[in-house]
């Protein structure tokens, strides 16, 4: 058996979008029964509004020194070594912009909390990038729920399942998975972002992207895993895989991308796998 992924562009999901009815359309003609669909957890979120805007905040002294010691001197330093980060991750950990970096942390510690806010990047799914401006995607509140509409909507015409897939990791060593996200996905353990990514970084377990949530054909851990990960790597990362990586590509400053920017970009919300014979 073998699998198949077949990524599906569509149109930038700006805020108010009707995600339901952009993935029926997208996947029109093209679904058969046994497909599984995946979609980005990000496009959903920013879809249904599920975003704030940073320079509304104003940063706290825990969040100043998360950003002036803890992630420019810590997660640069010692962490990112333990944690083995590339050179250049931790070269931009070192650089990281304190003002605005201060209130994305306060942003965190107000949604997520403290132990996510410890992460360098991605607390709690919090994700800056493919967002314009000062804008940031928040992770879904009832992610399972999402995963059961888009089910419903697309069961009518064909036996399918959904995965909604964050591309943040979780590290898996045999069959223990430690997931720096609490999802509500069985098999997946969650003991605070910082500390599952860190260990899992640490002993170098194997990286995979994760499964938030699924409707339809029942998935062990592993495989979810698995699927999760073939389904991210296939769709890329739109205008960038971090906000560093976005603004570099589009050649603007870190505040500057526009919606028009992104509207011009090749997104790729959605995969559909399909198991064939080989």
């Amino acid at each position: 058996m073998r699998l198949k992924a077949i990524r599906i562009k569509t149109k930038y999901w700006r805020p108010g979008t009707d995600y339901v009815i952009e993935v029926m359309r997208a996947v029109e003609g093209l679904l058969q029964d046994g497909d599984i669909v995946t979609v980005s957890e990000k496009a959903i979120s920013t879809a249904m509004g599920n975003i704030v805007d940073e320079s509304k905040f104003s940063s706290g002294v825990v969040a100043r020194f998360l950003v002036s010691f803890w992630t420019r001197r810590i997660w640069s330093g010692l962490l990112g070594k333990l944690a083995n980060l590339r050179d250049g991750t931790r070269e931009r950990l070192r650089n990281f912009p304190i003002i605005e970096g201060a209130v994305h942390k306060q942003v965190s510690l107000h949604y997520v909390g403290l132990l996510q806010s410890l992460r360098h990047y991605s607390e709690g799914g919090i994700d800056a990038s493919n967002l314009p401006y000062s804008y940031v995607s928040l992770p879904l509140r009832e992610p399972k729920g999402e995963a059961l509409r888009l089910y419903m909507a697309l069961s009518k015409r064909s036996d399918v399942s959904i995965i909604l897939v964050d591309g943040d990791t979780t590290y898996s060593w045999r069959n223990l998975h430690l997931s720096p996200r609490r999802v509500p996905i069985k098999g997946l353990i969650h003991f605070g972002g910082f500390l599952s990514f860190l260990l899992g970084r640490m002993l170098g377990f194997r990286s995979r992207s994760t499964p938030l949530a699924y409707a339809g054909e029942k998935l062990n851990s592993d495989w979810a895993l698995t699927l999760a990960n073939v389904a991210h790597r296939v769709r890329r990362h739109g205008a960038g895989r971090t906000v560093w990586d976005m603004v570099e590509n589009l050649g603007v400053g870190l505040t500057e991308v526009t919606w028009g920017m992104l509207d011009r970009v090749d997104h790729y919300p959605i995969v559909i796998l399909r198991r064939e014979a080989s």
